[in-house]
């Protein structure tokens, strides 16, 4: 009798644990987190930002939800180029992260750039960041790669995870246009639908 009550739990702890799995979308990422630091290159003469941007949308490299835990001082490190500004950002949820071979996202639970002049971003804000790659490397172009949100369980975040979980195809996420368009990204994601209206 014992015996089959424990085979009868373990049938229905499987069926359970086979339902959340299959829940999970592309974006629904677990990540067992090190004490590491990703240092991510500042693209500042990108033209453009934000998670829609090229003609009918470059692919995301890494996308992220976090914690700023500090923003330094603008210096003068960058000579004539641009301002750097160092911000680190605790990683909360990671919704993409792109193979990019020996300079792939490690797990790291910090993220470090010099891309925070102007962005009037400070300690304890929550944001949502977006990443490309240049040259083989995670790159972030400032501006509106990040964007600061009013939780963890922002709007916005559903969305992006809409966008991603389609492959970046931006007629999934249409009905969102008002949350972009409190970050002015909204002309953007209308390029991006119109661009994927003309190629499909």
């Amino acid at each position: 009798m014992r015996k089959q009550l424990l085979f009868v739990v373990f049938i229905i702890l499987l069926s359970i644990y086979s339902c959340n799995r299959s829940k999970q979308t592309k974006s629904d990422i677990v990540i067992e987190f090190t004490q590491d630091t990703l240092a991510v290159g500042y693209t500042y003469w990108w033209l453009e930002s934000g998670p829609f941007i090229g003609q009918c949308g470059d692919e995301l490299s890494l996308v992220f939800s976090g914690t700023i835990t500090d923003v330094l001082e603008p210096t003068d490190e960058a000579g004539p180029l641009y301002n750097s500004q160092k911000g680190y950002i605790q990683i909360d949820r990671v919704f993409k992260k792109k193979d990019l071979g020996p300079n792939s996202y490690a797990n790291q639970h910090f993220f470090v750039s010099d891309c925070f002049d102007e962005l009037e971003l400070k300690k304890d804000d929550l944001v949502l960041i977006f990443c490309y790659d240049y040259e083989n490397d995670f790159s972030i172009p400032g501006g509106q790669s990040i964007l600061k949100i009013d939780s963890l369980d922002d709007p916005l975040i559903t969305s992006i995870k809409k966008y991603i979980d389609a492959n970046q195809n931006p007629s999934k996420i249409k009905k969102d246009k008002k949350l972009w368009a409190k970050y002015g990204l909204d002309d953007a994601l209308d390029r991006m639908i119109q661009c994927h209206n003309n190629t499909n």
